[in-house]
């Protein structure tokens, strides 16, 4: 397979690959000079705090260089808070992002390894398997060191003359890790000193952005689920989905991962729906258990942040306490404090 050429649209989609920082190099681009782009410095301000509320990066931007800038830029931001949670948060962020791209059916299997080349993989098109490519053994094993599910075993893997068969979404998965571990090396810096000022506001605010969020992966939820702690947008979809209402597909989401994260089990969430017309057991299930991070990556998802929420309407009966809260978990945590306090 020929290897396909990298463009700027591609820069822009990864711009953590190696020649997205020539391009960075030819645009002559200084702390300084980032700062006095106020466009650059809001988008990458973007990028990280959509990255600490929801593992995004937000909208990418139709200036393609403009963006590759804004990635540099958010690089800073994210050194400046000094914060090693956000570094990790936002290295995640950038990955997960990237490898949405990659399961695009846009993106061709020619482009997929090109940039695995571009983390010195040996990889090549897998024909002869019946799969997508061929991957040197020790590139699997270093990236699914950490993945969980018997579809990563080594056991259910097929392998020939030291190279591993896998369709793209596995392959993508694991460019998942390498892109994680690359970014994360890039924010491996102490300090950068004398940044201006305009940079340290930023940071500030991103690292108060940060503290609700914080709390929320590092505070044990409670062993019992509260309901009365629920926010009113979660309130509103249960007695939905009780009353065995239709929901919106991101209203389904929103409730069931909220559920899981609160100690609900798959088993009990399932049970909720089976009283919907359009229940399918086999399918409910697979959903639930993705949610729940038991099947593909073995990523617990979260429930959307509230202003997501507002954007498609699932935002409902707002209480004096929405308003000083980015995401329904930070509000259930907080209403069963006062609770508790009271």
């Amino acid at each position: 397979m020929e290897l396909a050429v990298i463009s700027i649209e591609d820069y822009a989609k990864y711009p953590f690959l190696k020649g997205a920082s020539t391009q960075i190099k030819e645009l002559d681009l200084t702390i300084q000079n980032l700062v006095e782009d106020r466009f650059v410095l809001e988008r990458a301000q973007k990028r990280v705090e959509c990255a600490i509320l929801d593992l995004t990066i937000g909208q990418m931007d139709v200036d393609r260089r403009k963006e590759i800038s804004s990635f540099a830029a958010s690089l800073i931001l994210v050194i400046g808070t000094k914060k090693p949670w956000i570094k990790k948060r936002y290295a995640l962020a950038v990955a997960k992002t990237a490898y949405s791209h990659l399961l695009s059916p846009q993106t061709t299997k020619a482009k997929i390894q090109s940039i695995a080349k571009d983390f010195d993989w040996d990889i090549s098109e897998g024909k002869e398997a019946y799969k997508d490519f061929k991957i040197g053994f020790s590139f699997y094993l270093k990236n699914a060191a950490h993945m969980h599910g018997n579809e990563w075993k080594l056991v259910n893997q097929i392998i020939d003359k030291g190279l591993v068969y896998l369709n793209k979404d596995k392959v993508a998965r694991l460019l998942q890790e390498e892109i994680k571990n690359r970014v994360e090396k890039r924010l491996d810096v102490p300090e950068l000193k004398n940044l201006p000022e305009d940079i340290n506001i930023i940071a500030f605010k991103l690292n108060a952005l940060a503290q609700d969020i914080m709390g929320q992966e590092t505070e044990e939820m409670p062993k019992t689920v509260v309901q009365a702690a629920f926010p009113p947008c979660i309130n509103a979809l249960y007695a939905e989905a009780a009353a065995a209402h239709h929901l919106s597909h991101i209203g389904r989401f929103t409730l069931t991962s909220f559920l899981l994260n609160i100690g609900m089990s798959p088993e009990a969430v399932n049970e909720m729906y089976k009283t919907f017309s359009d229940y399918n057991e086999r399918l409910t299930r697979y959903q639930i258990e993705h949610i729940a991070g038991e099947r593909g990556s073995a990523t617990q998802y979260k429930p959307p942040q509230c202003s997501v929420l507002q954007t498609h309407g699932v935002c409902k009966n707002r209480d004096e306490l929405c308003r000083r809260i980015y995401h329904p978990l930070g509000y259930y945590l907080r209403k069963q404090r006062m609770q508790n306090s009271g």
